[in-house]
């Protein structure tokens, strides 16, 4: 135990251990409702750019795609970063630093613990946090006006200012909505027709047919 604390509490490892205790103090606040891990200053939605330029995203968030680290709250992936790294660090200061014999060889033994264990913590967290992107997967709503300049189709024998359905195939699901039209109109049942406007108020569409 001796040289387990003595590997915590020596250069690098000490470094990483204060990480490790802001970290620690962190998710305790996160679990006494104090901060929010999921929407904190410091999170990248990088879902948004799924396309790959990420010139806009600025150098951070560059890195954090090309080293596969997206997906989670960027607080999930500083986490994982710093246990991993002290982890690394506090098992090398117990194996291989022990047995450095002078000072100065620990001093620079020791800086390439720290550089290292950072380096290799990295893909160890990008491995990790892979499997846990779909738990942080947002569903945005369709909200009504997305509909508008879709086609739909009629399941009423008629359309008219009063009356009147159609569904709309929406990502493989298909939505039932309030239609109407001004008349006259051919609108029947199955035509094919385009949502041209959508009312608030009488939560329903207005539609023409595409003939």
């Amino acid at each position: 135990m001796g040289s387990f604390l003595d590997a915590a509490m020596g250069y690098p490892t000490a470094v990483y251990t204060t990480l490790l205790g802001v970290v620690l103090l962190y998710w305790v606040m996160a679990v006494l409702g104090v901060v929010d891990f999921e929407s904190s200053g410091i999170d990248i939605d990088l879902d948004m750019h799924a396309d790959g330029q990420i010139d806009d995203l600025g150098v951070l968030a560059g890195y954090v795609v090309g080293f596969g680290l997206n997906g989670v709250p960027f607080s999930i992936v500083v986490s994982l970063i710093v246990l991993v790294s002290w982890t690394l660090s506090c098992l090398a200061g117990m194996w291989v630093l022990a047995w450095v014999p002078t000072v100065l060889f620990k001093a620079l033994a020791g800086t390439a613990v720290l550089v290292g264990s950072f380096l290799t913590s990295i893909p160890v967290t990008a491995r990790v946090v892979r499997p846990m992107r779909g738990l942080f997967v947002s569903h945005t709503a369709i909200g009504n006006a997305a509909l508008v300049g879709l086609t739909c189709k009629v399941l009423t024998q008629s359309v008219d200012e009063k009356l009147g359905r159609a569904e709309v195939a929406r990502r493989g699901a298909n939505i039932n909505i309030r239609v109407w039209a001004t008349t006259p109109n051919t609108l029947a049942r199955g035509d094919s027709a385009l949502i041209v406007e959508y009312d608030e108020a009488a939560g329903r569409y207005l539609i023409e047919s595409e003939r």
